[in-house]
């Protein structure tokens, strides 16, 4: 994902590459940066946002790892030192937030949903920040709703078989050589379903979103956005 962006950035004709990072030992050569683009690993990107804010860096982060402790202490670190802004977003595909979107639509009018997300083997964490953010959004619209619990009359079951539990919804990951970043949403109530999928085929297809992260950061209302529904109009 780095050298996709390195690529993007330019081949753009209103960015210009300041430096591409392979470590937090040369964290350096982004200061002067108006924005660094972070796609590195859960167990490094807290670490590299802490420096970021302190220099007065915006960032837009495709990293995975954000559950609600590390996005609380990312909010206290933009409080302490405003100035910079921070864009996280679990998927920069237009498609996948689109199918994000209609995913949390549809949730209301259907008893049962469950999420499936297939990734490369190499992926580090698991579910993806894609499959986490789409079982929130589908378990908010349902609460929003007053629905019950999907129903599921397991009681005899090996460890993991029914995937983890994110907001009330069940979310398996599946982890396939030849894949890149693949997801479905199935709902289901009596007498159909609805199945809403997105394929990424390769990362470039990832770009036009992370420019538009990089275009509009500085231009957020707030120090911290998470996804890129507002960027795209698709919020209230």
């Amino acid at each position: 994902m780095g050298s996709e962006v390195v690529k993007a950035v330019e081949a753009a004709p209103d960015t210009e590459l300041v430096a591409g990072v392979g470590g937090p030992g040369e964290r350096d050569a982004v200061l002067g940066a108006d924005v660094v683009v972070d796609f590195t690993h859960p167990d490094e990107v807290m670490g590299n946002l802490r420096w970021l804010i302190a220099n007065g860096i915006h960032a837009v982060v495709g990293t995975s790892g954000f559950d609600e402790g590390r996005l609380a202490e990312l909010r206290g670190l933009l409080d302490e030192a405003p100035g910079a802004k921070v864009l996280i977003a679990p998927n920069f595909g237009i498609a996948a937030v689109l199918m994000m979107h209609f995913a949390a639509k549809a949730a209301p009018y259907f008893e049962s949903a469950e999420v499936i997300e297939l990734h490369h083997p190499n992926k580090a964490d698991a579910p993806s920040g894609t499959a986490y953010r789409t079982a929130e959004l589908i378990g908010a619209a349902r609460d929003r709703a007053g629905l019950a619990p999907a129903p599921d009359a397991t009681t005899s079951e090996i460890q993991g078989a029914r995937g983890a539990q994110v907001a009330g919804v069940h979310v398996h990951a599946l982890r396939i050589t030849g894949m890149i970043a693949h997801q479905e949403v199935v709902f289901g109530t009596h007498g159909e379903t609805l199945t809403i999928r997105h394929d990424s085929m390769n990362r470039e297809s990832f770009m036009p979103g992370v420019l538009l992260g990089v275009r509009e950061v500085a231009g957020l209302a707030g120090p911290l956005t998470l996804g890129l529904e507002p960027l795209l109009g698709l919020t209230d």
